[in-house]
């Protein structure tokens, strides 16, 4: 078995953070994409008291707070959960749709993905619950393309 080398400690302040054209409240950096197990890794930064658009996720993924409080809402806007640093979840394929979000400070997420129907990781959502776009393996895959394939440049 091939191990990868190890990266230094991830240091928010050294990620070339970078925003999703046509979103806001967050910005993201990719750390890994790998196509053939149809998995990606990446770190997302809330601002202060956001939330982002509705979505729902369509592969399995684990998330852990790595800085600040990452707020979980539900369609209606009710919080629905609100997880400190360190906290670890497990959200499977084909959860509930929701918006999520920084805490009074923000937060700093790491996601990991696995597996997705026909490669789509986040089916995008509009107010009403509709879907009205969607965010895939190839997406995600091509955001690591635009960092020169370096995790968190």
């Amino acid at each position: 078995m091939s191990l990868m080398p190890h990266s230094p400690a991830l240091d928010a302040a050294k990620i070339h953070w970078r925003p999703l054209e046509g979103f806001s409240g967050f910005t993201y950096s990719v750390l890994a994409v790998d196509a053939e197990r149809g998995t990606t890794d990446f770190v997302v930064r809330y601002e202060a008291d956001s939330r982002i658009f509705l979505h729902r996720h369509r592969a399995d993924t684990l998330t852990v707070v790595m800085a600040g409080e990452h707020r979980i809402y539900a369609p209606d806007g009710r919080l629905e959960d609100a997880r400190p640093a360190g906290a670890f979840a497990f959200t499977p394929a084909d959860a509930d749709p929701h918006t999520e979000g920084g805490g009074a400070a923000g937060a700093v997420v790491f996601y990991s993905t696995r597996g997705g129907a026909d490669g789509v990781i986040f089916d995008i959502m509009d107010e009403a619950g509709q879907v009205v776009g969607a965010l895939g393996l190839a997406d995600v895959a091509g955001l690591f393309e635009l960092q020169g394939g370096k995790p968190g440049a």
